[in-house]
């Protein structure tokens, strides 16, 4: 029998970032919703136009246009110092992109703020710009890297202080809802882990305009009903945006 042999490998600052985040999810109730959305509307008129927007911009649209109407989607429960829920103005989307750093493949997050209010180009442009330029011009993911960049127990002391210390310092430095998805890739993530009140995900787009689309949700702040009702609402809002997409195309 062949001997096993192995070595130690440190971890990255962008694994650490993401461990970090997972020990933040770890007493988070999460409950995932899912709905087959029909979106045929919008995906004939991504195919009228020479340069589409991304999908995930328009989900980050629509998605910010339903929390827009719906305040419940816009909160976050807040253990410190008594709990009670923050609930931010507009909506940041926190969105997993995956980098190559120092040769490793790696997730770092780019966030946008006030989705809603942004045309589909901006969006389209503002991820497009989260997946090539530099990580060190991304202000937050290279905020989170030098956090991550501290040694234990001092680095798990700053994410759980930014996490914990009021819910402004949340929204700013985690988001109010995050958007994961690997639908690119042809895959479907079937359990999210997320210290965030909402995170949405989606599988591959079929030809004929149906999706499986994904709503988890932390218990504490959002029931079973409402978060099944927005994510009929996210339906209509994502067909609704076939208007824009063929009067102001994202290339």
């Amino acid at each position: 029998m062949a001997r096993v042999t192995g070595r130690r490998v440190a971890l990255t600052p962008a694994r650490r970032a993401v461990v970090e985040l997972m020990r933040l999810s770890a007493n988070v109730p999460l409950v995932t919703v899912e709905r087959t959305m029909d979106v045929r509307a919008l995906v004939a008129a991504r195919l009228g136009v020479p340069t589409p927007p991304s999908w995930p911009a328009l989900f980050l649209k629509a998605y910010a246009q339903v929390a827009a109407r719906h305040a419940v989607l816009r909160r976050t429960y807040m253990v410190w110092p008594w709990p009670h829920f923050y609930e931010a103005s507009v909506s940041v989307a926190s969105v997993a992109v995956e980098r190559e750093i120092a040769g490793e493949p790696c997730v770092v997050f780019a966030f946008v703020t006030g989705p809603d209010a942004q045309s589909l180009t901006q969006l389209h442009a503002n991820l497009a710009d989260a997946k090539r330029l530099p990580v060190e011009g991304m202000r937050h993911a290279a905020r989170m890297l030098r956090t991550a960049r501290l040694p234990w127990p001092l680095r798990g002391w700053a994410f759980r202080w930014g996490f914990h210390r009021s819910g402004h310092s949340r929204a700013k430095n985690f988001g109010t809802f995050g958007l994961t998805v690997v639908a690119g890739l042809g895959a479907t993530l079937e359990r999210l882990v997320t210290p965030l009140t909402t995170t949405l995900s989606y599988g591959p787009v079929g030809a004929d305009g149906r999706v499986s689309v994904r709503l988890t949700f932390d218990h504490r702040a959002l029931d079973g009903a409402p978060a099944a009702r927005a994510l009929a609402e996210l339906e209509a809002a994502l067909n609704a945006l076939a208007g824009e997409v063929t009067q102001s195309p994202a290339g």
